[in-house]
C-alpha cells in the first residue's frame, strides 16, 4: 500500500457517537491521512469532520466506501446493530478495520465478519486496551517467570452498577474474558446460573439491552468455565447496593500467589506473593505492577484510552504491512463474544455448554421466537 494510509471514520451520533475515541486516534498516528468520515447524524457529521480535519463528510459509509477508496476505517460506534454491515462492507471495500468492542450481536454475525475480512485479505484490530498494555505484559512475565506458580482459578466482576446483570456481562465483561483468553487460552465449556429480582430468571424476564446489543437477560448473573490444564474462570455481575465499581477486574489465583489487574492503557496491577492468598498473614503485602515490573515506578504518563488507542492503531498498520493477525484480532473479539454467550446457551439448555457454540445464532432469541 502507497503511504501516506488513508484512513476514514464511521460514527453514529445519538446511536455510540464514536467510541473511546477511534476516531481522533489518527490524529496522533504517524503515515496517515484522515480522508472523510461517515456519519448519518448531520450535526455529528459536521463536528466530526471539523475534530477530525476530514475534507468528505457523507451521510451514507457506503458512499464513503465507494469513493474514498480508504485503506483503514475506524467503525467507532459503540452500538452493535450496525457493526456486521459495517464491517462486511469495509472488507468488500478492501478496507481493515479498528472496531469498538464488543464485537457483534451473535456469534453468526461475527462469522460473517470474519469470512468477509478473510476473503478479502484484510484485516480486524478490536478496542481491547488492556491487551497493548506493558504492564499486562509484565503480568504475563511474572507469570512465565513462575512467580505465581500454577494457575488454579480465575475470577472476575463486572462493573455492578446499573448495568449490573445481563448488560454488564456484554459491556464490560467482554474486556475481561478476552483477559481470561489471554491468560488461560480458550473455554472449553461454560455453566451459567442467572437470577432476576432473587428468583430463577425466565422467559418473560428477557428484555432488550441498551447500545443494540439485542436481548440480555438477569441481574445477577454467575458463570463458571472450564480451561486446558484443570484452570477454572469465574465470572460474576449484579445490580450492586455496594461497592459498584469497586470489584470490577480479574484476579489470576496461583499456588504461589494471587495476581490482581483491572482494564485499560495502565490498568491497575497487583501481586501478592503468599500461597495462602491472604495479605498480612505471613506479612505480605500487595505489590504494584507497573510498565517497568514489579515494585518500579511507573516511566509512562497515562493519556488515557488515547494511549492504548494509538498503540493499537499502530499495530494494525504493521498488521497490514508484515501480514499477520492484529495483537487484538477478530478471533479474539469472537473468542470474546463466545464466552459471553454461552452464559445464555448454558441458561436456554440448563446443563454446561461446549465451546466453540455449536448454536451461532443468539441462544435468548431462539427462545423468544418458539
Amino acid at each position: 500500500m502507497p503511504k501516506p494510509y488513508r484512513v476514514a471514520v464511521i460514527g453514529r451520533t445519538g446511536k455510540g457517537d464514536y467510541g473511546h475515541g477511534l476516531d481522533v486516534v489518527w490524529k496522533a498516528v504517524d503515515n496517515v491521512k484522515i480522508v472523510a468520515v461517515a456519519d448519518e447524524n448531520d450535526k455529528g457529521r459536521a463536528a466530526a469532520a471539523e475534530r477530525l480535519g476530514a475534507a468528505n463528510a457523507y451521510a451514507d459509509y457506503r458512499k464513503m466506501l465507494e469513493k474514498e477508496q480508504p485503506h483503514i476505517v475506524s467503525v467507532a460506534d459503540r452500538w452493535l446493530d450496525a457493526h456486521r454491515d459495517m464491517v462486511v462492507a469495509c472488507a468488500q471495500a478492501g478496507a481493515s478495520i479498528f472496531l469498538e468492542k464488543p464485537m457483534a450481536r451473535t456469534l453468526a454475525e461475527a462469522d460473517e465478519m470474519v469470512k468477509a475480512c478473510e476473503t478479502h485479505h484484510v484485516k480486524l484490530a478490536i478496542a481491547f486496551q488492556t491487551r497493548y498494555s506493558p504492564r499486562l505484559q509484565r503480568v504475563r512475565d511474572l507469570i512465565s517467570e513462575g512467580r505465581l506458580g500454577d494457575l488454579i482459578e480465575m475470577r472476575a466482576r463486572g462493573k455492578e452498577d446499573t448495568r449490573g446483570g445481563g448488560q454488564d456481562l456484554m459491556v464490560l465483561g467482554v474486556h475481561l474474558f478476552d483477559l481470561m483468553r489471554v491468560l488461560a487460552g480458550d473455554a472449553r465449556w461454560c455453566f451459567a446460573r442467572i437470577l432476576n429480582k432473587g428468583k430463577p430468571a425466565t422467559k418473560a424476564d428477557i428484555t432488550e439491552g441498551g447500545e443494540g446489543m439485542g436481548p440480555v437477560l438477569g441481574d445477577h448473573i454467575h458463570a463458571i468455565y472450564g480451561f486446558d490444564k484443570s484452570v477454572h474462570g469465574f465470572f460474576g455481575t449484579h445490580k450492586a447496593a455496594h461497592g459498584v465499581g469497586a470489584r470490577f477486574g480479574l484476579h489470576l489465583y496461583g499456588s504461589k500467589g494471587v495476581l490482581q489487574l483491572t482494564t485499560g492503557s495502565l490498568p491497575e496491577a497487583y501481586f501478592l506473593d503468599d500461597p495462602s492468598w491472604v495479605p498480612n498473614r505471613k506479612k505480605t503485602a500487595w505489590q504494584e505492577i507497573t510498565s517497568a515490573g514489579l515494585g518500579k515506578p511507573e516511566p509512562l504518563k497515562d493519556d488515557g484510552l488515547a494511549m492504548a488507542n494509538a498503540w493499537i492503531a499502530n499495530d494494525l498498520i504493521e498488521a497490514i504491512e508484515k501480514d499477520r493477525q492484529p495483537l487484538a484480532s477478530m478471533y479474539d473479539g469472537r473468542g470474546a463474544l463466545e464466552m459471553i454467550l454461552a452464559v445464555y446457551e448454558s441458561y436456554r439448555l440448563k446443563a454446561p455448554v461446549q465451546l466453540p457454540l455449536e448454536n451461532r445464532e443468539h441462544p435468548l432469541k431462539k427462545l423468544t421466537d418458539k
